[in-house]
């Protein structure tokens, strides 16, 4: 392929993505987003999208739902940075309380706490880390969590994420993306590294 047809290629490329941009809608609202799946990297990937509103200045908070005590490199990163409302309200995971309705009333302060950020208006982003564990272990049910998210505030975009997402969570939400682990250094006897895994 010669430079001039490349450029011409490209240029074609460009205009037809252009046009695709110009028909598309804002729905002058917050989406909500659902990162799942058995690879690593959701809450990491909804940190990275936490870094993007701040960058925006806008206002962000988490509700983590099981990652209790755990001290982890991201919170203690915002806890010194500030600009973001943190609420780690789980007990742990459920094999440390091993105590099924300590982990139900666990889960359900942390929803309404979610509830309560989500229909405030105060918040452009609203991460619930791990919930869809909580939704797993049937702490929550799905349907709560979609009608809180009914109630959400119009332009608050909200992101959930833990593996196995419930599927009628994944047909409401507009985005779904789906961790595939390939390979797990777990797996080789190596325990979890602060600054990668937590």
């Amino acid at each position: 392929m010669t430079d001039q047809s490349h450029k011409e290629k490209m240029q074609e490329r460009q205009t037809e993505q252009r046009k695709k941009v110009a028909e598309l809608q804002d729905p002058e609202m917050g989406l909500v987003l659902v990162h799942t799946g058995a690879g690593k990297g959701k809450s990491s990937s909804a940190i990275g999208v936490v870094v993007r509103a701040l960058g925006w200045k806008q206002r962000v908070g988490v509700v983590q739902f099981i990652k209790g005590k755990w001290k982890t490199g991201e919170r203690l990163f915002f806890d010194r940075l500030g600009g973001v409302d943190w609420h780690t309200m789980g007990e742990g995971f459920t094999w440390d309380t091993q105590d099924k309705e300590r982990d139900i009333a666990a889960a359900q302060a942390a929803f309404a706490k979610a509830r309560e950020m989500m229909e405030s208006g105060a918040y452009d982003l609203v991460v619930l880390d791990e919930i869809n564990i909580a939704m797993r272990y049937e702490y929550l049910s799905v349907e709560q969590v979609i009608e809180g998210l009914e109630a959400r505030d119009k332009q608050t975009g909200v992101i959930l994420t833990g593996r196995d997402a419930k599927p009628e969570l994944c047909a409401y939400a507009d985005l779904v993306t789906e961790m595939t682990e390939v390979k797990h250094p777990f797996k080789a006897g190596i325990k979890a590294q602060k600054g990668i895994d937590f």
